[in-house]
C-alpha cells in the first residue's frame, strides 16, 4: 500500500489522502498519525471504495508520519462505524471516536507514577490536608485524580508529596487482570434456566448471528441463566460484553459475578481514572479482557474476539443517548452481533414493545423464563385509590400504605418507596409574592435538595444555595416546598416510622460505586427497614427480606408529551413491584393512582401483561408508531431565540412533500431553553417503507444555517422535550 486515505479526527475534514513512506507498515484499520499544516492528526485507515472523495494527485501527497502501536480496526467494526453513522445520520468520525476513547491507549505500552498515602504524617496538619489525607485513605491514583476524590486542589497534595505523606509508586499501564474461569462456581439451575441456558450455550458454540430476547419474570434467575452463556464463551476463548445501564447496578452485578466466575469482570464507564480506562481498552483491544462490563459506550470498543452481547434490562431508556451521536445501545448491540456473527441476548422482566414485535415476527428468538426461581411467588399487587383515601394535609403516603408500613417494621420485614422524582421537593417559592424559583440557562424549576443545602437544575447542573429571603421580594422566612421529591417522603416515614431506619437511594446518593457497594451490604445485613428511592431501585437488587413496595404517585409517569408514557410506566412499575417477595416471604405491592381504571393500571393489578401489551401494539399500529412506523425528530438551538425560530421555519418551509412522510411542525420545544440554547422541534413520522434518513439528508443538505445554529437529527426519539 504505497497511498492511503485516512478518516482523520476532524469533523470539518473528513476524509483525506496521503502518501505511505518506504518501509512503512499500513493497512486497512490501521490508526496512524499524519501531518495537517504544523499539526499532527490521528486518522483511521479506510476502504477508498467505501470512502469516496476527490483523487489528490500522487505528487501532492504528504507521508504519513507513523503508525499508532495499536491493532488495525477489524473490517465488522469499520461497518459498524459506517452503519451507526448512516443510520443514526451522524459522522463517521464522531462514531470513530468512540472507538478510539482512550488517548492514552494508543501510546502503547508504558509505566506511569500514581500515588498513595504512606501512613507518614506531615509538619503542619491543615483543615485542607486533613480532609485529603481522610478522603485517601486506600486510593492509589495521579495527584490530578486524587485531587478530584479528595476535592482539593493540586497543590495541596504535591505538597502532601514533598513531605512524604503520598508516596509515589511506579505502576505498569498494561498489567494483566486476573483470569475469570467458566467452572468457578457451577450453579445449580431449576429445570426452566436449564433448558433456557442450554439454548444459549449452544448458540455461543455454534458462532453464528442469534439474536435472543431473554423474557423472565423479576426474580426469575435471568442473570444466573445467561451466566452459562459467559461460562462457555469463556471456555471457547471467546469476549464477552455485558451491558447495564446503571452504574450503581454494577456493584451488585459484580458480587454475584465474581462468585460465579472467581475474579470480577473488566469494567468500562465514564467514572473510571484515566489510567483504568487505558489498562481496560488496551485489554480489550489485545483480547487479554475476558468479559467487559459497562454502559453503553462498551459497545464501540474494538474487541480482539467477541463471542457474545448480553443485554441487561434491555428496555432501559438510558440506553439511548440523547447528544452527540444519538444511538440506541440496544439496536447497536444487534447490529454489531450480526455483523460479527455471534449470539445477542436481549434480557428482561418488561420487554420494550419494539424487542416483542420483532421476536413475534421470528427475528429474535423468545426465552421465557415464566416463574420465579426457589419457588417464591410474586407479589400481590392492589391500588391505594387516593380520591378516596387521602393523605392528611402535606403528606403523600395514604393510610393503607401506612398501615402496610407499621406492620412490616414490626414483622423486621424491609419496606420499598418508589417515587421517580429526586429531591426534596420539585418547586420551591415564595408565600408572599408567589415568586418561583427557576433555572436561568432552562424552561426548568429549580429543584431543592434539603440533604445536600442546594437549590438544582436537573437539566443543565446549575446549582445554587437557597437564599434567606425572596430575591423578588426581599420578605424573609416566606419559601415554601411546592410537591414531594423522595427527601420529602423520607422525612414523612421519618416521622410515621421513629425508629424505622431509612435510605435514600437515588443518584445522588448511589453516585460512585463505593457508596452503591455500601448502600447494598446494608440492606443485605438488615441494617435498612425503609428504603425511599427513584426509578434506580426498580432494577438488579435483590433484597430477600423486602416484602413491601409502596409507589407513592403511579400517575407521575403519564404526564406531559411522552408517546411511550403508558409503556415506560408499565415498565418502571413492574419493574419496581419485582423487588417485594424475592425470598421465603410473600410480598405485597401497593400503587397509589388518581386513576385506578387507567389501562396501564389495571394491567399492573391483575398480571395480564399481554393483555396491556396487546392494547399498546394495537394503539401503536393505528398511529403508525414504532415498531409499525417511524419517527425522527430535528431539533433546532441557537442561543438567540430569533435567530433559532427563522432557522426552524426555514427547516419548515423546506420540508418535502411524500405520501408515506408526515411532517409536525416547526414548534417550540416543550424544554424550550435548555442549557442556555433556545430550541425548536420537528417530528417526521414516516411508514416503515420510507427512507427517513435519506428524506432528511436530502432536506437538510440543500440549507445552509448561521454559525450559532446547532441542528441535530434524532433517528427513533425517545425524548420529546
Amino acid at each position: 500500500m504505497n497511498r492511503a486515505r485516512l478518516l482523520v479526527f476532524n469533523a470539518a475534514l473528513g476524509t483525506l489522502d496521503y502518501r505511505v513512506p518506504d518501509g512503512m507498515e499500513v493497512q486497512t484499520g490501521s490508526v496512524v498519525v499524519a501531518p495537517l499544516g504544523p499539526r499532527q492528526i490521528t486518522g483511521i485507515v479506510w476502504d477508498p471504495e467505501r470512502l469516496p472523495t476527490d483523487e489528490v494527485p500522487e505528487h501532492k501527497l504528504r507521508p504519513l508520519i507513523g503508525v499508532l502501536p495499536v491493532p488495525p480496526l477489524k473490517p465488522a467494526l469499520m461497518r459498524l462505524i459506517e452503519w451507526t453513522a448512516d443510520y443514526y445520520c451522524a459522522s463517521m468520525v464522531s462514531v470513530a471516536r468512540m472507538v478510539l476513547s482512550s488517548g492514552g491507549a494508543l501510546k502503547g505500552p508504558a509505566t506511569m507514577t500514581e500515588y498513595r498515602l504512606s501512613g507518614g504524617m506531615p509538619e503542619r496538619m491543615t483543615a485542607q490536608r486533613e480532609a485529603a489525607i481522610e478522603a485517601l485513605e486506600g486510593e492509589q491514583a495521579t495527584i490530578r485524580e486524587l485531587a478530584g476524590i479528595a476535592g482539593v486542589s493540586e497543590g495541596v497534595l504535591r505538597g502532601l508529596v514533598n513531605q512524604g505523606v503520598l508516596e509515589p509508586v511506579e505502576v505498569d499501564c498494561d498489567r494483566p487482570y486476573p483470569r475469570a474461569r467458566a467452572d468457578y462456581d457451577q450453579p445449580d439451575l431449576s429445570e426452566q434456566q436449564r433448558a433456557v441456558a442450554n439454548r444459549l450455550v449452544d448458540a455461543v458454540k455454534a458462532h453464528g448471528f442469534a439474536p435472543f430476547l431473554l423474557d423472565g419474570v423479576t426474580g426469575s434467575g435471568k442473570t444466573e441463566t445467561y451466566f452459562e452463556a459467559i461460562a462457555a464463551a469463556i471456555a471457547e476463548d471467546r469476549q464477552v460484553l455485558v451491558l447495564l445501564p446503571e452504574i450503581a447496578l454494577t456493584e451488585a452485578f459484580l458480587k454475584r459475578f465474581e462468585t460465579r466466575f472467581g475474579t470480577p469482570p473488566i469494567l468500562w464507564h465514564s467514572s473510571l481514572k484515566a489510567t483504568e480506562r487505558r489498562r481496560a481498552w488496551r485489554a480489550i483491544a489485545s483480547g487479554e479482557a475476558q468479559v467487559v462490563v459497562g454502559a453503553r459506550s462498551a459497545l464501540f470498543l474494538p474487541y480482539d474476539r467477541l463471542g457474545l452481547i448480553v443485554v441487561d434490562e434491555a428496555h432501559e431508556i438510558s440506553f439511548k443517548q440523547d447528544d452527540g451521536v444519538r444511538y440506541n445501545a440496544r439496536d447497536i448491540a444487534v447490529m454489531r452481533a450480526r455483523f460479527e456473527q455471534f449470539p445477542v441476548v436481549l434480557a428482561s422482566a418488561t420487554p420494550a414493545l419494539e424487542s416483542l414485535t420483532m421476536a413475534d415476527q421470528g427475528v429474535y428468538e423468545k426465552l421465557v423464563l415464566p416463574s420465579r426461581f426457589g419457588g417464591a411467588q410474586l407479589p400481590a399487587i392492589a391500588t391505594v385509590d387516593l380520591t378516596k383515601e387521602v393523605p392528611p394535609r402535606q403528606h403523600w403516603i395514604a393510610p393503607p400504605l401506612v398501615e402496610a408500613l407499621k406492620d412490616r417494621l414490626e414483622k423486621g420485614e424491609q419496606s420499598l418507596l418508589f417515587l421517580n422524582r429526586r429531591g426534596y421537593a420539585p418547586l420551591t417559592l415564595c408565600r408572599n409574592c408567589g415568586h418561583r424559583f427557576k433555572c436561568p440557562h432552562c424552561s426548568a424549576w429549580l429543584v431543592e435538595h434539603r440533604l445536600s443545602q442546594r437549590l438544582a437544575c436537573h437539566h443543565c447542573g446549575l446549582e445554587t444555595t437557597p437564599p434567606d429571603a425572596c430575591p423578588e421580594c426581599g420578605e424573609a422566612d416566606c419559601l415554601v416546598a411546592c410537591g414531594p421529591g423522595v427527601e420529602r417522603i423520607a422525612d414523612e416515614v421519618a416521622q410515621i416510622l421513629p425508629d424505622a431506619r431509612v435510605a435514600i437511594a437515588t443518584s445522588d446518593t448511589l453516585n460512585s460505586p463505593e457508596k452503591a457497594a455500601a448502600f447494598i451490604a446494608m440492606a443485605e445485613s438488615g441494617a435498612i427497614d425503609v428504603i425511599v428511592g427513584t426509578q434506580l431501585v426498580t432494577k438488579g437488587f435483590h433484597f430477600p427480606e423486602l416484602t413491601l413496595v409502596g409507589v407513592i404517585d403511579a400517575d407521575l409517569g403519564l404526564e406531559g408529551g411522552d408517546l411511550r408514557a403508558a409503556e415506560r410506566t408499565y415498565q418502571q412499575v413492574a419493574q419496581v413491584a419485582g423487588r417485594a417477595g424475592r425470598g421465603s416471604k410473600p410480598g405485597e405491592v401497593l400503587i397509589q393512582t388518581r386513576h385506578p381504571d387507567a389501562p396501564v393500571i389495571a394491567a399492573l393489578t391483575s398480571g395480564d401483561r399481554d393483555a396491556f401489551y396487546e392494547t399498546e401494539t394495537e394503539a401503536r399500529r393505528d398511529a403508525g408508531a414504532p415498531p409499525f412506523g417511524r419517527w425522527a425528530a430535528i431539533i433546532i438551538s441557537s442561543e438567540d431565540d430569533r435567530e433559532a425560530r427563522e432557522a426552524a421555519n426555514r427547516i419548515g418551509a423546506a420540508r418535502p412533500n411524500l405520501d408515506d412522510v408526515m411532517i409536525l411542525g416547526p414548534a417550540s420545544a416543550p424544554m424550550a431553553l435548555l442549557r442556555g440554547r433556545y430550541r425548536y422541534r420537528l417530528l417526521i413520522n414516516a411508514r416503515r417503507s420510507a427512507n427517513v434518513q435519506d428524506v432528511i439528508r436530502q432536506w437538510l443538505g440543500a440549507l445552509e444555517f448561521p454559525s450559532g445554529v446547532r441542528v441535530s437529527v434524532d433517528i427513533d426519539p425517545y425524548s420529546f422535550v
